[in-house]
């Protein structure tokens, strides 16, 4: 006679308790989770960061505003060094003529490499605060892909801690279990009179 095993069949099994079959069942949504949920997590996350972003850029970009400006100040003797793979940058003089006004100078941040009577862009806020540049389309897709992968990993790792939480309950109840039916088994096994 032959016989065939199939994975999700209820079949009459003396030996399988409720919680394996809540176990198997956790599995199954694990694993769903996993597969569907993550990702759809990630992928809101990211279009919301998205459009987030692309308003506080296009914000900025209304607030602020760029000048040309020549570098007069003196450049520091020690340029600060690089981290990371990036040159840091550095405050230093400069001067800017806006069409119909006299010549301005204030302090501002310049990257380094910068050498005196080199022209440099200055960003200004409404206050005439020298400010970063607005954040462009590059900024806001990285902004966009690290928030979706921060949502994506965080679900997978909500989803793996709920798994191993719920098995060690079932795991548990298992034991329990077995504990009552070796109680209920042992006698017979070892004539031995509870």
């Amino acid at each position: 006679m032959r016989s065939r095993v199939h994975g999700w069949r209820r079949r009459p099994n003396p030996l399988r308790r409720r919680s394996d079959v809540v176990e198997r069942w956790t599995l199954l949504i694990v694993a769903v989770l996993l597969l569907v949920g993550a990702p759809l997590a990630g992928a809101v996350a990211g279009w919301w960061a998205h459009d987030e972003a692309r308003s506080v850029a296009a914000q900025q970009r209304a607030d602020r505003h760029r000048v040309r400006a020549e570098v007069i100040g003196k450049i520091p003797d020690t340029l600060p060094s690089v981290e990371g793979g990036q040159e840091n940058s550095f405050r230093v003089a400069v001067r800017w003529t806006e069409p119909g006004e006299k010549a301005r100078t204030t302090k501002a941040t310049v990257p380094a490499g910068t050498r005196t009577g080199d022209t440099v862009d200055v960003w200004f806020d409404a206050r005439g605060r020298t400010v970063a540049p607005p954040p462009g389309e590059t900024e806001v897709w990285q902004h966009t892909l690290a928030m979706g992968a921060c949502a994506a990993g965080g679900t997978v790792a909500v989803i793996l801690v709920g798994h191993v939480v719920v098995r060690r309950v079932a795991m548990r109840h298992r034991m329990d279990e077995w504990e009552r039916a070796w109680a209920r088994t042992e006698p017979e096994w070892t004539r031995r009179r509870a």
